[in-house]
């Protein structure tokens, strides 16, 4: 079972090596490994070209942000199961995607395999806040939980049959796939209780009062267009349950 991994990359030559070589550590031997970069101007090409024959799809150029340049990698995958690793996050051990592989083996009717999370400090790597998932319904999204986005791996059928990241949600459009699959569309799934992804803190929705604020917006509108009740409330359970992930101090 080939399993496609999808980076995108644009102007991040500082951690983009450690995001590499957690891939290329993985014990699994059927991955094939894509790189989408958004036209970098920094050192990020230099890298990519030192891994370029590990890389099996590797795309330079201009894309209308995160969510296009994703799309983009999805197309050109072709693996059964697709899943996503940025650039400055990293795999947790090299053996989180034979554990993937194993699930969908073992279970030929899950759609979708998640696991647990840490947000790591940038630079000392130490742990800050760990993202613990659980085995859920669809009646849990529509209660404001969420998988941690990072872990997901699906089968690429998927996207043909419920559509792509959508292009006009910003930095939430990873929430309203998962409402549509999880919940619109009931996919099958299955939580791999185990620490998959060590991811940088600092996401591209957490910068500053006024992306949050945009994000809680754009999360609003994704709960309607997938016609979740009550979407006020989701939010407030959602926002409640990252505040209820462990904090390391």
């Amino acid at each position: 079972m080939k399993i496609s991994i999808i980076t995108v990359v644009f102007n991040a030559e500082r951690y983009l090596e450690d995001c590499i070589k957690s891939v290329l550590a993985q014990t699994y031997g059927d991955i094939e490994y894509i790189v989408i970069d958004g036209g970098s101007t920094d050192g990020t090409l230099t890298i990519l070209e030192k891994y370029q024959s590990k890389i099996h799809k590797l795309v330079s150029e201009k894309d209308n942000g995160l969510y296009d340049a994703i799309n983009k990698g999805i197309r050109l995958a072709t693996g059964a199961i697709i899943g996503l690793l940025n650039a400055d996050d990293m795999l947790a051990d090299c053996a989180v995607i034979e554990k993937v592989a194993q699930s969908f083996i073992r279970e030929p009717k899950v759609d979708g395999v998640y696991g647990d999370l840490n947000y790591i400090h940038p630079e000392t790597k130490k742990i800050i806040r760990a993202w613990r998932s659980k085995s859920a319904t669809y009646l849990d999204i529509s209660k404001g939980w969420m998988p941690a986005h990072p872990t997901l791996y699906l089968r690429r059928s998927l996207f043909n049959q419920f559509g792509y990241y959508a292009l006009d949600l910003g930095t939430v459009a990873d929430y309203d796939l998962i409402i549509r699959y999880f919940f619109t569309h009931k996919i099958k799934t299955f939580y791999l209780p185990i620490l998959m992804v060590n991811m940088r803190s600092g996401g591209a929705s957490n910068h500053s009062i006024s992306a949050r604020w945009m994000a809680l917006i754009q999360d609003y509108h994704a709960l309607k267009r997938n016609d979740v009740k009550f979407p006020l409330y989701v939010l407030f359970r959602k926002k409640f349950d990252k505040l209820a992930q462990l904090r390391i101090k």
